[in-house]
């Protein structure tokens, strides 16, 4: 439980920090909700034209109910797919994965490789994405993973 709300925390400074840039970026940061594996929110903030860092805070449903916390630096081509309206890119990125805990009861970190699509809606400030997320268990064992997920974020 301990370990839960010290990785909220973070997650809140972390997203609190990029709040504070957004106002004077003005539509940076985009908050909003990831189905899949894991289930929760979803938190991205652009650093440039085409790199992002996202985040997520999210329940993990595979192994019975665990909490978990990643994030990862994303880049983004805006070349791959020519859509009308619109802007749609592929990314893809690295990052990483605290778990409280898993079907033994162990605690985990992971090395994320994420690959997805996103989809800015024309004149909104939302953001629809799929991705997915071959992942590297490295504690409490090295092992294969992997997540995915859709989802939307809006931008403020």
């Amino acid at each position: 439980m301990k370990k839960a709300v010290l990785i909220v925390t973070l997650f809140a400074a972390v997203a609190g920090m990029a709040f504070a840039q957004a106002g004077r970026a003005g539509g940076n940061t985009g908050l909003g909700i990831i189905f899949g594996e894991p289930t929760g929110v979803s938190f991205k903030y652009w650093t440039g034209r085409t790199m992002a860092i996202d985040a997520a805070a999210a329940w993990s449903f595979a192994d019975g109910s665990s909490f978990q916390f990643h994030m990862d630096l994303l880049f983004h081509s805006f070349d791959v797919f020519r859509v009308e309206r619109g802007q749609m890119a592929l990314y893809y990125g690295f990052g990483g994965r605290i778990k409280t805990k898993d079907v033994n009861g162990d605690f985990v970190m992971s090395f994320r490789l994420p690959l997805g699509i996103s989809y800015e809606i024309e004149r909104s400030p939302i953001e629809v994405f799929v991705e997915i997320a071959p992942m590297l268990n490295l504690v409490p064992s090295t092992q294969a993973a992997l997540g995915g997920g859709i989802g939307f974020r809006y931008f403020f």
